[in-house]
């Protein structure tokens, strides 16, 4: 080391320099390497790192990480409160400091000592060379022998900056999952011995349930395969791998080993299928295969990741690492074949290629989306933003001296929201009242005015199962459940119904949308419906029924359509509660465009004013959809207007929470429909939705870079019934809670960690029932 030593102390002496030493090119990403949570977040893509003495204090020295920005960045960041351009570090041998080599090249690796135990900084020099690296891991070894002696560093020898060369006990920084000791499967705390209790004695319960009968297992395919028992008559799985079992500590931060097993998946009957580990001991687990499991797969780390709520409500996350990426996709095969069949009751070998195709491919992760525009200035910026702390938070709930609103009748609460789109105001259902509230700027809503007690022109009050603003904001037209083949036209500066839209006496109207995305800003008067089967326009215009007859597209078999959106032109996105989405380029016509469903029901739907891309809302993800099409002879045009050739079906990505995040929250995932922000000539930059008290932030733009799962999230006291960005602004965020009506800015949702998601623990302390064993 100090071959360098006379270079060393021309540097270090030298008064005029507050650097000691400088690498101008690398990356800086956080690295979390423990067991199952695997992943690399890059922090500056373009970073340089920096030997900086500290002034106030003698024999101290910090490591600097800073932003390089290039021509034109800085310009993108102007209207960002932070822009993190820096991370400073006291150097200490506590950083545990060490060089290591990847894929990539050079590595310099430290802890994060405010960060979890499995977390560290990375900073990659590839552009460097041998003697530059070492000369500055040499100054990092000597700045943490002056600060620990407090001495100057000028007379050592190699030997005295030895003890300050990390040797890593066991395992590597990045690879710390795959070198687990036999012992690791032995619980090492009291949590850890009730879970794993837990789960062997589900097993002798088994004999009362109405699982599938145990089989005689097959006989092992290698002879290092260990030898799990099996019961004696369980059914054949439909696919088995060996895996280890992890459950996610809440308390600690990470996926703690419980066991070695044989994962499988079993049929319990005809579309019933069920998630098992079998240990050395006996029997562990077994969880039915539901849509609610909150599945989530990594090729990374070759593992699956899933929810699972016990009786008492209890949410825990469950992981199988698998020992390599084959058995992972084999397994995951079997997977989504089984979860298919249970959502859609249905034998997945009567599929037709390219449906089954299409499904497979929803589970194809983290894939930079194709774009045929020029995305050279809209580089997605994965670098994540500090947590902001509550007093930075600016929002403001309804004046409570101000409001008005009738009193809760039978326990009514806020039922639904709709933000205007001229007039700065958002109005609010509760039981058969709507309350107003105008946009005071800076994040603020106000409570202005109430429309009570609506009821039909001829007296009979009904609460609105939906309403949609119309005619430039005058008029607001509403659904009422009692009467389905009819529409109610609300004056909004009388706060009256004044109108009864007779639509057709033997076709119900169930969900509603505008001739257009922007209708709304103009006195365009004809919007969409449908009903189960049937899509149509409406024009309250015409005489007698509204329904235009020549713009009218009904199907033989029940669709159970679901949901409805129109793009700025007025091309239609209709989907269903079987999870098909279905594209037309105007009403009257088939559709252009056909998606074969998932098989989870669609709550809603929404579609950029291009009508580029469709995001669809299921319980417990979203499903993102790029329309273009990409190849074939139509290659370029959208799936409004064209169809995609057989074989080249759109990718859907899938945007879900982190199955740990959901542990933290406490309860399982219930989305309401998802939004992207939106305005005339904005472009969509960002995806809103809820679920429980939690409100969830997508950036768009990251999302079609393929980083699926930077979202931010911010809870509120009590659960979001809906919401929704204020027309024209990519920030704010009006957000209606079952009491209170409120506007957030969207820089002050958070990234989501235990202290954002803030679930008491004592939620996830008491582990019986959370292993659903009836086998």
């Amino acid at each position: 080391m100090n071959i360098f030593k006379s270079l060393i102390g021309r540097v270090w002496h030298d008064p005029n320099a507050a650097e000691v030493v400088k690498i101008s090119e690398g990356q800086l990403s956080l690295v979390r390497s423990g067991a199952i949570r695997s992943e690399r977040e890059c922090i500056y893509n373009d970073a340089m790192a920096t030997i900086r003495r500290v002034p106030s204090m003698e024999h101290n020295f910090q490591l600097v990480i800073t932003r390089v920005y290039e021509e034109g960045d800085q310009e993108l960041l102007e209207d960002e409160d932070e822009t993190d351009e820096e991370r400073v570090f006291l150097i200490s041998e506590e950083l545990e400091f060490r060089t290591i080599e990847t894929e990539d090249g050079p590595c310099f690796v430290w802890r994060d000592l405010e960060g979890d135990v499995d977390e560290f900084y990375e900073f990659l020099a590839s552009g460097s060379n041998a003697p530059t690296l070492a000369f500055f891991e040499t100054c990092m070894y000597r700045a943490m022998y002056e600060r620990k002696y407090k001495k100057s560093g000028d007379n050592t020898a190699d030997s005295d900056l030895q003890e300050f060369v990390f040797h890593p006990p066991t395992e590597k920084i990045n690879d710390t999952a795959t070198a687990h000791k036999e012992e690791d499967s032995i619980p090492t705390s009291t949590e850890e011995v009730n879970s794993t209790q837990t789960m062997k004695t589900t097993a002798v319960a088994s004999s009362s349930s109405n699982a599938p009968a145990p089989a005689p297992a097959s006989a092992p395919s290698s002879p290092k395969v260990k030898k799990f028992i099996v019961p004696d008559s369980l059914p054949p799985a439909l696919v088995s791998a060996d895996a280890e079992l992890h459950l996610w500590n809440g308390e600690q931060g990470y996926f703690s080993k419980q066991a070695d097993v044989n994962a499988r998946i079993v049929s319990n009957g005809p579309f019933e299928y069920w998630l098992m580990a079998l240990g050395e001991s006996g029997h562990l687990l077994s969880h039915k295969i539901t849509q609610d499991m909150n599945q989530r797969w990594s090729s990374r780390v070759c593992s699956l990741t899933w929810n699972h709520e016990s009786e008492g409500g209890a949410q825990s996350s469950w992981c199988f690492r698998f020992p390599n990426l084959e058995d992972m996709s084999k397994f995951q095969e079997g997977f989504t074949i089984a979860l298919w069949e249970t959502l859609n009751q249905y034998s997945w070998a009567k599929a037709k290629a390219e449906e089954q195709a299409y499904v497979m491919s929803s589970n194809v992760e983290d894939v930079e989306m194709q774009d045929v525009e020029d995305d050279s200035d809209e580089e997605a910026d994965v670098a994540s933003e500090l947590d902001k702390s509550e007093d930075e938070e600016e929002e403001e709930v309804a004046d409570e001296e101000d409001d008005e609103l009738p009193p809760l009748v039978n326990g009514e609460k806020n039922s639904q929201l709709t933000v205007g789109y001229k007039g700065d105001r958002s109005y609010v259902v509760r039981g058969n009242n709507i309350g107003v509230f105008s946009h005071t700027g800076d994040n603020q809503v106000k409570y202005y005015a109430s429309m009570s007690r609506l009821a039909t022109p001829k007296g009979k009050e009904f609460k609105p199962k939906h309403v949609m603003l119309h005619d430039q904001d005058t008029k607001m037209v509403l659904m009422n459940p009692a009467e389905p083949h009819s529409l109610f036209s609300l004056d909004i500066e009388r706060g009256k119904i004044v109108d009864e839209w007779k639509v057709n006496e033997n076709i119900s109207v169930d969900h509603i949308a505008p001739d257009s995305k922007f209708a709304q800003m103009t006195p365009e008067q004809t919007l969409v419906g449908i009903s189960n089967n049937a899509l149509f326009r409406i024009d309250p215009r015409i005489s007698g029924n509204k329904m235009v007859d020549s713009q009218y597209k009904q199907y033989v078999a029940k669709n159970k359509f679901s949901a409805v959106t129109t793009t700025e032109g007025g091309k239609l996105a209709v989907a269903s509660e079987k999870g098909d989405i279905r594209l037309f380029d105007s009403i009257g016509k088939n559709a252009k465009t056909a998606l074969p469903p998932l098989g989870d029901p669609i709550l809603g739907v929404d579609v950029t004013a291009n009508g580029r891309w469709i995001v669809a809302t299921t319980k417990t993800y979203l499903l993102l959809i790029d329309t273009l099409i990409g190849e074939g002879r139509y290659s370029g045009s959208l799936g409004f207007d064209r169809s995609f050739p057989a074989n080249a079906k759109p990718i859907p990505r899938r945007l879900q929470l982190r199955a740990e995040h959901v542990a933290y929250m406490g309860h399982a995932v219930a989305f309401t429909p998802a939004r992207f922000n939106m305005g005339e000539g904005q472009e969509e930059n960002a995806i809103v939705t809820s679920t429980g008290e939690f409100v969830v932030a997508w950036d768009f733009a990251k999302v079609k870079k393929g980083l699926l799962d930077k979202y931010e999230i911010k809870k509120y006291e009590d659960d979001v019934v809906q919401d929704n960005f204020k027309f024209g602004d990519d920030k704010e965020i009006i957000v209606a809670l079952s009491n209170n009506v409120l506007a957030v800015n969207k820089k002050n949702l958070r990234r989501p960690t235990r202290a954002s998601l803030a679930t008491p623990m004592k939620h996830l302390q008491s582990r019986s029932g959370i292993v659903n064993s009836p086998f």
